[in-house]
């Protein structure tokens, strides 16, 4: 008696004529060159594209040679492509006339794009604090919602905590520096950029930054009355004061306006001073050699009539 044959699965044509190699070069990720105008920025994207010296680098080699390395997008459901990695190169196309870029096209969804978008701009030398702290954030964000959906498959959820540690790890810095860098982002645009342009130092601004958004606003007028940036003490006096509710712009302008230490322990000769004791000639390290010999030959005699 005959069995009663199972299930039988044909293969396609394809299937059945493609070798091995033409299987896998059909599954690998393809360059193509995708128009300039197709290509739309990462919504987000916290890293700033400068016309700079190294900008203009960048145009010059395009214009000669193409672009060497390339981007990586994904498809927009409006249409077009999302850029993830190569926004620089984009811009630098754009500037040396360029049509078309290549492109690497891959389908990511939000947090994929957010890391890789993250991680391939986090390599560059020169990184101003603002772009760090909201590429930190938005890292961040994307690892824990990666993490909550992961419990969904049993797979233990990535707290907070222990999120700022894998994001530190993968960064080289501490969870305590990512916690800090991102606290940065909670500052008012005008502080911020005070910071990115070093007129703020980076621990005072992370303590100005649990300042409330109005408290913010006034300190800007502090620091014009007072002509002065913050100290680290100050900064935290600042922090307190919020915390208590007594941060008016009062309390703000008498702490701005306080002689700070380093200002105590200089003395400072302005130069059209110095000018009228010394020739016009002279240079200022001319003047600077001239006043230690002075001086040196004031605590001679001070000594010498101390000894009688």
């Amino acid at each position: 008696m005959l069995k009663k044959s199972g299930n039988i699965s044909l293969s396609s044509y394809d299937d059945i004529f493609q070798t091995d190699q033409s299987r896998e070069e059909s599954q690998q990720e393809r360059v193509q060159e995708i128009p300039l105008s197709e290509l739309h920025p990462f919504k987000g994207h916290p890293f700033k594209v400068l016309d700079d010296d190294a900008m203009q680098k960048t145009v010059e080699s395009i214009a000669q040679f193409g672009v060497m390395t390339p981007a990586i997008a994904r498809p927009r459901p409006e249409g077009g492509y999302e850029l993830i990695a190569g926004h620089r190169r984009h811009h630098a196309s754009e500037l040396a006339g360029k049509e078309t870029m290549p492109v690497i096209v891959r389908d990511m969804d939000d947090d994929a794009a957010t890391i890789l978008m993250v991680d391939s701009n986090l390599q560059r030398e020169t990184l101003l604090p603002s772009e760090r702290a909201f590429a930190y954030k938005m890292k961040l964000e994307a690892m824990k919602h990666q993490g909550a959906r992961s419990d969904l498959t049993s797979t233990q959820v990535v707290s907070k905590l222990r999120a700022n540690e894998e994001l530190g790890e993968s960064m080289g810095v501490s969870r305590e520096s990512v916690r800090r860098f991102i606290r940065l982002t909670e500052l008012i645009p005008e502080l911020l950029d005070m910071v990115d342009e070093k007129k703020i130092a980076f621990n005072p601004a992370v303590e100005l930054s649990y300042l409330k958004k109005e408290e913010q606003k006034d300190f800007l007028e502090a620091m014009d009355y007072a002509q002065a940036t913050p100290s680290l003490s100050q900064a935290q006096r600042l922090k307190k004061f919020s915390q208590e509710g007594k941060c008016s712009l009062d309390a703000m302008c008498a702490i701005m306006s306080e002689e700070k230490k380093s200002e105590l322990d200089k003395v400072t000769i302005k130069n059209d001073v110095l000018r009228k004791y010394f020739p016009k000639s002279y240079t200022p390290k001319q003047m600077e050699d001239t006043i230690i010999k002075l001086l040196e030959q004031w605590q001679k005699k001070r000594e010498k009539s101390m000894e009688r």
